[in-house]
């Protein structure tokens, strides 16, 4: 198993979080199972949402705010003629249509968000108010003004169902995407209101479900479902570095970094000991800005 100070594991694990459970229980079983408690995770699905989960441990936990943006796949199950207040059905009903479009209809429904389009985060969900989370304020009954943001549709589909009043919702999208505010938007685009019936995430952080554990089969075999950190940051250019450099870079120092743009990150690489740090560069020298290795 690969150690991060001798001791500790490192690397990233792919999860397919099953329904019912919460990211943050598939944390709780990763801190038994790999004997650490610095564990983290890269974004997180809801308790009735399944697929990719990807989990940060040991020093890799340190990555989860310098992973590069990538593009995130998401199968859903659209339900029409339904409005509730989580946007999905798990929550208090709201309002019913029985006036449901065609497949054509919601398909070019579908698509009109393709692209950039401002969406409105639901208040059942972890942003935060004046310090607290949307979800404790919904629970309580409170509603307040959310800023919208912008995120991105790279691309979306619609397939018809079993159910005349839900369509399969395959969306590839940007970092921050609320699948069930956009399963809303369409359906308030159709003018009979809709919601998220199902979710599934195939992809994210450039890892799928190809790659993806459940939680029993991590418990069994460990040491086998940990992947190297440096997948992470699949994009990002390497730089190899002699001993001298390891040193400098593990004592807080810069080094030349030929070839590299100004504001560029890249991996850093110990000729011995492999993928150890993050780096940036500034003015014609790169600097360590996490390090996951304790070398030097």
């Amino acid at each position: 198993m690969t150690r991060g100070d001798g001791r500790e594991p490192l690397g990233v694990v792919v999860v397919d979080k099953p329904e019912g459970m919460t990211s943050f229980d598939v944390v709780a079983k990763m801190r038994k199972i790999y004997g650490t408690r610095r564990v983290g995770h890269t974004g997180t699905l809801d308790p009735m949402a399944t697929g990719v989960l990807v989990i940060l441990v040991g020093r890799a936990a340190k990555a989860a705010d310098i992973i590069p943006a990538s593009e995130k796949v998401y199968e859903a199950r659209l339900r029409l003629g339904v409005v509730t207040d989580t946007e999905d059905i798990t929550g208090e009903v709201l309002s019913t249509s029985r006036a449901l479009p065609g497949a054509e209809d919601v398909e070019a429904a579908a698509r009109g968000f393709l692209g950039e389009y401002m969406q409105t985060p639901p208040m059942y969900s972890a942003k935060k108010k004046g310090g607290e989370k949307l979800y404790e304020l919904a629970r309580r009954g409170v509603t307040v003004e959310r800023e919208p943001c912008r995120v991105e549709i790279y691309d979306i589909s619609t397939a018809p169902t079993e159910r005349a009043d839900e369509y399969f919702l395959t969306v590839s999208c940007s970092g921050g995407t609320y699948i069930r505010t956009l399963c809303a938007d369409i359906g308030k685009k159709l003018g009979c209101g809709g919601c998220m019936a199902a979710l599934r995430r195939t992809k994210t952080c450039g890892f799928s479900l190809s790659e993806a554990r459940t939680v029993e089969e991590t418990a069994s075999s460990p040491e086998e479902a940990l992947l190297p950190t440096e997948r992470l940051f699949g994009g990002m250019r390497e730089l190899l570095l002699d001993a001298d450099g390891v040193r400098r870079i593990a004592n807080g120092q810069a080094i030349p970094a030929p070839g590299f743009s100004d504001g560029e990150r890249a991996k850093l690489f110990s000729e011995n000991e492999g993928f150890f740090a993050v780096g940036e560069v500034h003015d014609g020298s790169v600097r360590a800005i996490r390090q996951f290795l304790l070398l030097g």
